[in-house]
């Protein structure tokens, strides 16, 4: 007889079909022969507190959340990690023993990791970062990258209000810097981080020319449908290094997957060869 547990994790969102966490969790279940399943949840907004309440009495040991959850979900846990605090947002709930569910962000793990996987060469010191967008997916990128020591973070951001407020949040690391001089923001930078949904499927590309980007620099799109965003290949043709989005997504899942199931997965070529496949 086979007693080890049979663990529940899924993913919460509306609408959730899209998701390819259940390819990225499932993969990790059989890959380390654990009893278990990675489910889609779709819940509407409405029914949120709800559904979160429930994961205990069904015997989840937690959750993904998606769009439109990752704020909301703040106010409906028992206690918010200061990762995700500072982030504003949750993507990961973990139920505790005695059936009260902790909040996580592991949005800035997963950035950073990718990041150190795919470019080994880059370095907190290597120079300023200039990020386009100032949503929930930049914050998580700022937060990651404040707090591994970058010293400028230029966020650029097409209503500058959301770009302010996060330099006013994060202090003098981070600089707004207006949406019509985001051309001169990539001046001397050593990254680029794209974190908006253009170039994305049928969304037109990213309005951003890469000339005054130095040679040395890197150049990061969040985006992964398609993988070779144009932002990419713009970058490519200049010969400049460049980071897809796919790591983000395979990255931010590993601590979740470990608060559920106990292991800490790797990122395998096997894995992400899958996921590509699916897109």
């Amino acid at each position: 007889m086979n007693h080890r547990p049979f663990v529940l994790a899924g993913l919460m969102g509306w609408p959730v079909s899209h998701s390819r966490s259940p390819d990225i969790h499932n993969h990790w279940i059989a890959q380390h022969g654990l009893r278990g399943s990675y489910v889609l949840l779709p819940v509407a907004p409405q029914n949120l507190a709800q559904a979160l309440r429930a994961l205990p009495v069904l015997g989840f040991a937690g959750c993904n959340l998606t769009i439109p959850h990752k704020v909301a979900a703040l106010s409906l846990v028992d206690r918010v990690d200061p990762v995700a605090q500072r982030i504003g947002a949750i993507n990961t709930v973990v139920v505790q023993q005695d059936g009260t569910l902790s909040g996580f962000n592991t949005d800035a793990y997963g950035y950073l990791h990718s990041l150190m996987a795919e470019a080994p060469q880059w370095a907190p010191e290597n120079g300023p970062v200039t990020v386009i967008g100032a949503g929930g997916a930049a914050r998580a990128v700022v937060v990651a990258l404040a707090d591994k020591g970058v010293g400028e973070i230029r966020v650029c951001n097409r209503s500058p209000d959301k770009a302010l407020a996060l330099a006013n949040e994060f202090g003098p690391v981070v600089v707004a810097v207006p949406w019509a001089q985001r051309h001169d923001a990539l001046d001397g930078a050593a990254l680029l981080i794209n974190t908006t949904s253009q170039g994305m499927g049928s969304q037109p590309p990213l309005d951003l020319s890469l000339d005054v980007l130095p040679l040395h620099a890197l150049v990061s799109d969040l985006v992964y449908v398609p993988l070779q965003t144009p932002l990419l290949q713009a970058a490519r043709a200049r010969g400049l290094g460049t980071v897809g989005g796919l790591g983000m997504l395979l990255h931010q899942a590993r601590p979740a997957f470990e608060s559920w199931f106990g292991v800490m997965p790797q990122v395998t070529p096997a894995l992400r060869v899958q996921v590509e496949q699916s897109l």
